[in-house]
């Protein structure tokens, strides 16, 4: 198998009421197993495209084929991104298991980041699925990624010399309304706002599968974040067997110009072995 390059599959997965939900399988050369991946919110899936698609490579020559799933109003899928909801999105994840597990053989994996994590967590709460978890740069609290994505439009406010305050007021009080808003290219609905500000990174108690969460800073910080230690600690004293690793790279997800971080994907290799 030595020197073989995976092959690449593009198709729509049918199913759902918005339409085709586009999909690119790197079929890996020998395979052991399949990552089912649940990309980042808005803007950070773009950025995150390149990174992506070279760790699928990768992975795909340790064994592990990768369904890239674009959920319901996002990259080439079906419908508006003002369309999309919360319970789509965790409706995508569901039919994307259900493929995987339906036309190929070996073990499943699931690989999410940053809010991607969110949906495949809401997933695992409800959908009596287990299986082992690979993080990257994790969201814990949908609430905070949701507003962290709202001051766009403050900034853009402010940059025009308006009320920034006042914008933002505005812009909640919309969506409380039930209306959806336009934030920085994107239009954001309020049955999509919901379901991600009432979203938390948590797995049931003894979840049986294990879990690696990664974490990109810069070369002084050795350890992860506060917050994923926290979250992690909680983990384990629930039965649940995981870890967290900080890695030296950039924020490829949110850098103006596209940045690459071979590192991570090194820890995502060493992480699958886990998993095997």
């Amino acid at each position: 198998m030595a020197g073989l390059k995976p092959r690449r599959e593009a198709f729509f997965l049918p199913g759902s009421a918005a339409g085709g939900r586009f999909c690119l399988l790197t079929h890996a050369v020998d395979p052991v197993g399949t990552l089912i991946f649940v990309h980042p919110f808005a803007e950070e899936m773009n950025k995150s495209r390149r990174m992506v698609a070279l760790a699928a490579e990768a992975f795909a020559t340790r064994g592990w084929s990768t369904l890239q799933v674009d959920l319901t109003g996002c990259g080439d899928s079906a419908g508006d991104f003002g369309d999309a909801s919360w319970d789509l999105w965790i409706q995508d994840c569901r039919d994307a298991w259900s493929w995987v597990t339906t036309h190929l053989k070996g073990a499943v994996a699931l690989w999410g980041m940053r809010g991607g994590a969110l949906v495949l967590a809401d997933w695992l709460r409800s959908g009596g699925v287990a299986a082992p978890l690979l993080l990257w740069q994790p969201v814990s609290n949908g609430r905070q990624h949701l507003t962290q994505f709202l001051r766009l439009k403050g900034a853009a406010e402010m940059l025009a010399d308006a009320d920034a305050k006042a914008s933002m007021e505005a812009v909640r009080a919309s969506l409380k309304a039930g209306e959806s808003v336009d934030v920085a290219g994107y239009r954001l609905s309020s049955d999509l706002a919901r379901g991600m500000e009432s979203a938390t990174l948590g797995l049931q108690n003894g979840y049986p599968a294990p879990v690696v969460a990664l974490e990109l800073g810069p070369p002084e910080r050795e350890e992860v974040s506060p917050a994923l230690r926290v979250l992690i600690d909680r983990w384990v004293g629930a039965g649940i067997r995981c870890r967290a690793q900080a890695v030296v790279g950039p924020a490829f997800w949110q850098t103006q110009e596209i940045e690459l971080c071979p590192a991570l994907i090194e820890a995502s290799l060493l992480a699958l072995e886990e998993f095997a």
